[in-house]
């Protein structure tokens, strides 16, 4: 049995609450970099200058890289053989994100209940989705959710004989219908299979696979491009003001789902997809 102290997570939340907020991760940039080398459109052209632009400056000056910093999404995928020591793993990561919200100029974005909109002033409580894995480390993947791709998200209940061509149309549909709202170009996950909340978060985590990367399922890596190339020609474009680039990458994530049912879920994720990890 290893034992993880409380302030070790508490650190670790902290700093990749900050490192996430500053710094684009490499892959991302790279596909900024080469939208803006496909993209025809003058327009286009320079919306995706201007991006590699802010994200550059936004780590060299350790800067917000958007005004919206989120509302933190944290997977933790807590080894069996772990104990945690001085308190609960989810205060440790909720104090993380306090610390880094507060240690610099971070927008306060959570609010206590949904309804009466008082705001927490501390960016917490995360959204927190811990599951147990073998082995004695925990790995915590930190990402700061802005809401302008977040509301654009959709999940669908079709039927199992809506087959592939069912699933294309609801994500065509998602992304048609949130136009520039989610800051294009964007990163599309879809989760397919299990129920409603299963599908939501197979395609919240897909966003934070690597860019360019491949399925694993030759099958699903072909409807990833399938996908890709078709919402690439709703000529939204770069921040919607008309182009090719709209979407840098589609991900999709699949589960067992039952006899009756096909659920589709669509995140969108906006061209700032901030995400840092690190294994304790």
């Amino acid at each position: 049995m290893r034992v993880i102290h409380f302030e070790e997570v508490v650190t670790a939340v902290s700093d990749l609450c900050q490192q996430a907020n500053f710094q684009l991760p490499t892959d991302l940039k790279a596909a900024l970099r080469r939208a803006r080398r496909a993209e025809r459109s003058p327009i286009g052209q320079e919306v995706l200058d201007n991006l590699v632009e802010n994200a550059c400056l936004a780590e060299q000056r350790v800067a917000a890289l958007c005004q919206d910093t989120g509302m933190v999404v944290v997977f933790a995928d807590l080894g069996q053989d772990v104990h945690m020591q001085g308190g609960l793993l989810t205060d440790a990561i909720n104090e993380g994100v306090r610390l880094a919200y507060q240690a610099h100029p971070f927008r306060h974005s959570v609010v206590a209940d949904p309804l009466q909109r008082v705001n927490t002033g501390t960016n917490a409580p995360a959204i927190i989705h811990v599951r147990l894995c073998a082995g004695d480390k925990l790995k915590l993947l930190v990402a700061p959710k802005g809401f302008g791709s977040e509301n654009t998200s959709r999940l669908f209940m079709l039927k199992p004989a809506d087959g592939w061509p069912g699933v294309k149309a609801a994500v065509l549909q998602a992304v048609r219908d949130a136009g520039p709202n989610p800051c294009p170009p964007i990163i599309v996950g879809v989760g397919l299979g299990g129920t409603m909340e299963k599908a939501a978060l197979l395609a919240k985590e897909s966003l934070f696979r690597s860019i360019g990367s491949q399925h694993a399922d030759q099958a699903y890596a072909a409807l990833e491009q399938e996908l890709l190339q078709a919402i690439n020609q709703t000529g939204i474009g770069p921040a919607g003001l008309g182009g090719q680039q709209t979407a840098l990458a589609v991900h999709i994530a699949a589960y067992p789902t039952h006899i009756a049912g096909l659920p589709v879920a669509v995140n969108l994720q906006c061209h700032a997809c901030r995400h840092a990890e690190r294994v304790l």
